[in-house]
C-alpha cells in the first residue's frame, strides 16, 4: 500500500514561514533579487520561488505571484513543484547507488534488465543511457513526430512500447551525444528490476528519507492529491492564463516533486557526502566519453559546465507549464534554485541572473559576441518540376510510430497532413529530396520507385521510415 505523501497545508505552511526567517543576505542584494523576478510578483498571475543556499544554509528564499490562480494561493518557499528534468539527477543517484551496492554495473548491457529493447546489434550500456550517448530516439520527440499529444496520459510501460517498437537507433552507442527522455525512463524501469521496488519507493528510501527530504517524492500518479503544489499554467490566446499541468503517470526522465527547502538537502549533500561518500559524489560528477576520446558535459543529470570564469554544474527542467533550475557553484559553496509555474519563463536565465547578484565580485566580465561576418540564414530552396512534385504524393504509414502522413499537392508546393494538425507546406530545404515542415525534414529516397519511401528526421529521432502505402486521393 502507497504511503501518503508526507507533507500537508499546515506543515508546508510552517516550512514556509521558518523559510522566510533564514535570510542572511544584505538588503540592497535582495532587492536586485526581488528586480529580476518583479514580472511574476502579481497575486493576479502565476510565478517563481527562488532559493540562494551558501554554506550549507538557506541564505534567501522567496516565493513570487499565484501558485493556484482560481483560489489565489500565493507562491512560497514552501510549495511543491513538478521538477522536469531536473529529477534526471536523482534518477540517476539511484542508479549510482546501486552500481555503490554492487547490484549493477556501469558496462552492463540494460537489455539484461529490459529485455524489452529490440537488439540492434551493438551493446547499449547503463552509462550510455546516464550520459545521453545510446542513441535511443528521445519519447517526446516520437509523440511529437508522430501528430499526439504531449498530454495524451502516458505511462511508463508506454513509453517502453514505443522504444520496443524502433527499428534502428540514432547512432551507434557511444558514437554521439544526443538527449533522449526514453534514456532516462529506461534507467527508472532498471531500478525497479534490480530492487523490486519503484523508482518512487526506492528513492524514498535512499535518497529522500536519509538526507530528511520529507516534502519530495517521485509524482508517479499524476491523479493522486499533492497539497499546496503549484499548479502550471501558459498564457491563453485572448489573454488570461490556461492550465497547463502535466497528467502522465512517467518517471524517471521527470517526474520529481519537492520544494525549495528540500532542494537545499540535496545540494549539501555534494559536499557532506552524508548520503553515499566520496565514491558516490564523484560518480555523480563523472563526465561522459565518447567512442572517440571527446569529453561531454554530462555526467549522472548533471552538467559540469562554467559561467562567467566560475566552474558551475546545472540541469534545468521542463514539463508541461513548469520551467526549472538549479545551479551550483561549488568553489563558492552556493547555489541557486528557481521553480516557476508558468511555461513562458526562463529558469535558467533568472538563475544566472540572481548568481550575477550573490557571486557578483566573483564573476568574471560577460564576454561580448559580434556578429559580424555571420552569414544569413536564408531559406534555402530548391526547384522541382510538376512530374517530381507528383512522385512524392501518397499516403505514408511508419510501423515505428503507427502514424499515416499524407502528401498532397497544391499548385507549385507539397503540403503534409498529419492525425492531428495539417496542413502544412513542405519547404523545399536545397538538398536533393529533402523537404522540412514544423521543425521535421523528410528526406525522400528516389531509388525506392516506384514504392517510394522517406526518412523522418527529428531532432532527437532519427531515421524514421515512412513507406507509401496508396497513392494520393487512395
Amino acid at each position: 500500500m502507497r504511503r501518503p505523501i508526507a507533507f500537508t497545508s499546515v506543515a508546508l505552511t510552517a516550512a514556509a514561514a521558518r523559510m522566510s526567517a533564514q535570510t542572511s543576505l544584505p538588503a540592497p542584494m535582495t532587492q536586485r533579487i526581488d528586480a529580476a523576478y518583479v514580472k511574476y510578483a502579481s497575486p493576479a498571475v502565476p510565478g517563481c520561488v527562488v532559493g540562494v543556499f551558501q554554506n550549507g544554509k538557506v541564505a534567501y528564499a522567496k516565493g513570487y505571484g499565484s501558485a493556484n490562480i482560481e483560489y489565489a494561493a500565493p507562491i512560497t518557499p514552501g510549495t511543491p513543484f513538478i521538477m522536469g528534468s531536473v529529477s534526471k539527477q536523482f534518477t540517476a543517484a539511484a542508479i549510482a547507488l546501486l552500481i555503490e551496492d554492487g547490484r549493477i554495473k556501469p558496462t552492463d548491457d540494460v537489455r539484461k534488465y529490459v529485455p524489452e529493447l529490440p537488439d540492434y546489434g551493438k551493446t547499449i550500456t547503463i552509462d550510455h543511457l546516464v550520459h545521453h550517448t545510446s542513441g535511443l530516439r528521445d519519447f517526446w520527440t516520437l509523440v511529437q513526430a508522430a501528430d499526439l499529444r504531449n498530454d495524451d496520459g502516458y505511462s511508463v510501460g508506454d513509453v517502453l512500447r514505443l522504444a520496443s517498437r524502433q527499428h534502428h537507433l540514432n547512432f551507434d552507442p557511444g558514437a554521439e551525444y544526443n538527449y533522449s527522455n526514453t534514456g532516462y525512463v529506461v534507467l527508472g524501469i532498471v531500478v525497479q528490476r534490480v530492487t523490486g521496488k519503484t523508482l518512487r519507493q526506492f528513492a524514498a528510501e535512499r535518497i529522500f528519507t536519509p538526507l530528511g527530504m520529507t516534502h519530495s517524492h517521485f509524482h508517479d500518479d499524476h491523479t493522486e492529491p499533492a497539497p499546496g503544489r503549484a499548479s502550471a499554467y501558459s498564457p491563453g490566446k485572448n489573454g488570461g492564463w490556461k492550465i497547463n499541468v502535466w497528467n502522465n503517470d512517467i518517471v524517471g526522465q521527470g517526474g520529481l516533486m519537492t520544494t525549495v527547502g528540500d532542494l537545499q538537502k540535496w545540494d549539501e549533500n555534494f559536499y557532506t557526502g552524508q548520503l553515499g561518500g566520496r565514491e558516490f559524489l564523484d560518480r555523480q560528477l563523472q563526465q561522459g566519453v565518447l567512442n572517440d576520446g571527446k569529453k561531454l558535459a554530462y555526467a549522472y543529470g548533471l552538467e559540469v559546465l562554467q559561467y562567467r570564469g566560475l566552474p558551475m554544474v546545472e540541469h534545468s527542467g521542463s514539463t508541461g507549464g513548469y520551467r526549472t533550475d538549479i545551479a551550483r557553484f561549488p568553489s563558492k559553496h552556493t547555489t541557486v534554485a528557481t521553480m516557476c509555474n508558468v511555461s513562458t519563463a526562463d529558469a535558467a536565465g533568472l538563475a544566472h541572473a540572481v548568481a550575477d547578484v550573490v557571486l557578483e565580485s566573483s564573476l568574471a566580465a560577460r564576454a561580448t559576441v559580434s556578429m559580424s561576418g555571420v552569414p544569413a540564414q536564408g531559406g534555402g530552396g530548391a526547384d522541382y518540376g510538376e512530374q517530381t512534385l507528383e512522385g512524392y504524393t501518397g499516403r505514408y504509414y511508419s510501423d515505428e510510430l503507427d502514424a499515416t502522413f499524407e502528401i498532397t499537392r497544391a499548385g507549385s508546393s507539397l503540403l503534409v497532413k498529419r492525425a492531428r494538425s495539417g496542413p502544412d507546406t513542405l519547404r523545399a530545404i536545397g538538398v536533393v529530396a529533402a523537404f522540412r515542415a514544423n521543425g521535421m525534414t523528410l528526406q525522400f529516397d528516389e531509388s525506392s520507385q516506384p514504392s517510394p519511401r522517406f526518412m523522418l528526421d527529428a531532432g532527437r529521432a532519427r531515421g524514421i521510415e515512412f513507406k507509401r502505402v496508396a497513392p494520393e486521393g487512395r
